[in-house]
């Protein structure tokens, strides 16, 4: 029986296999392995902290509005602490962005700079805490623009095509560590017993057909007309122009929706709705959109805002928001198709 393959191993052989590498796509420098080692380590302390659920007092509501003026929770707010705390020292980081937070977060002068930036949304899913569903820790690293000196928020708006490393942690009935560096898409389960993440897929891919759709239904009538559209022939099943049957699954939380997909296929989409035709839509593009993408497109799949693959869009704001329609390449597909027409 092979000896199980560590987080740590895998990086470190990567690294090693990178200096062979002409191109940049699914190189992982010395520094990018020990920043995604620690961005690890962080996530093992949340799951401790969600793992003790109402035993370590970290359920319920904080009493507090994040940037987006939404309440926080208890366990936000810690996964925003532990974050920050591990990963401001290491010197491979000049600064963070956070979902939680109104600004970036400038690596303090008595620590070494590094040269990457790092965005994440520390607990996706909130609502499903206190209720013992899945959440997760998404995360996006980009590289600080040459040249720069003083970061600033500007730095952080690159097009998700500029990322280095992006992925998430979903907790769940088993911690699972889900990563890509640009050459395909890992999953690392969390073994309590050793502490460490161990490999248990080394090439997650999508089918690009499916018969699964998530959407919060209960938003229909706001719907664009494109997006009423495919699901509808998606309702009308074996009778419909589709001519078969879709389920519908729906958690409520993006890491978990995202983490179906990846495993066993499907359609996810948070689309634009006219309760607020100001915004292009609900999620955010740089916490979000932009890592959970690029792990799709990694794996198979297709990522579109309806109209355009959304690690093509060029952020203009650290909070911009966008609609998301991501999973089984064919499905993602004949929904963009429907809006371009």
């Amino acid at each position: 029986m092979n000896k199980p393959i560590s987080l740590s191993r895998y990086l470190l052989e990567k690294q090693r296999e990178s200096k062979n590498e002409s191109v940049p796509q699914g190189q992982i420098p010395p520094k990018l392995r020990l920043l995604l080692e620690i961005v690890a380590r962080a996530c093992k302390r949340i799951s401790h902290a969600v793992n003790k659920g109402a035993l370590g007092d970290v359920l319920g509501g904080a009493e507090t509005e994040n940037v987006q003026g939404e309440m926080q929770k208890k366990l936000d707010i810690i996964a925003n602490e532990v974050l920050i705390e591990a990963n401001e020292w290491g010197g491979h980081l000049a600064a963070m962005a956070s979902e939680e937070m109104d600004s970036i977060y400038v690596v303090p002068n008595r620590y070494p700079q590094g040269e990457y930036l790092l965005l994440f949304d520390p607990l996706d899913g909130s609502s499903n805490i206190d209720i013992n569903v899945s959440i997760g820790t998404i995360f996006s690293v980009l590289k600080k623009p040459e040249g720069s000196n003083a970061v600033t928020e500007q730095d952080f708006l690159q097009a998700g095509a500029k990322q280095v490393a992006a992925g998430y942690c979903i907790y769940g009935p088993q911690t699972t560590l889900v990563l890509t560096v640009g050459a395909g898409v890992v999953m690392f389960t969390l073994d309590r017993e050793q502490g460490s993440f161990v490999l248990t897929d080394s090439d997650v891919r999508i089918p690009e057909d499916t018969k699964e759709f998530a959407i919060n239904m209960s938003n229909m009538r706001h719907w664009a007309p494109p997006v009423r559209r495919y699901i509808d022939e998606c309702l009308a099943g074996k009778d419909g122009p589709r001519g078969k049957d879709f389920n519908m699954r729906w958690i409520a939380a993006m890491v978990a929706d995202v983490h179906r997909i990846l495993t066993r296929g499907g359609i996810f989409m948070y689309p634009w709705d006219k309760r607020e035709p100001e915004k292009a839509g609900k999620l955010r593009l740089m916490y979000e959109a932009n890592p959970m993408s690029w792990l799709v497109e990694q794996a198979g799949g297709a990522a579109t805002n309806g109209k355009q693959r959304i690690m093509d869009i060029q952020p203009t704001k650290l909070h911009e928001r966008v609609s998301v329609i991501l999973g089984s390449k064919n499905e993602v597909e004949r929904v963009t198709q429907y809006h371009n027409s």
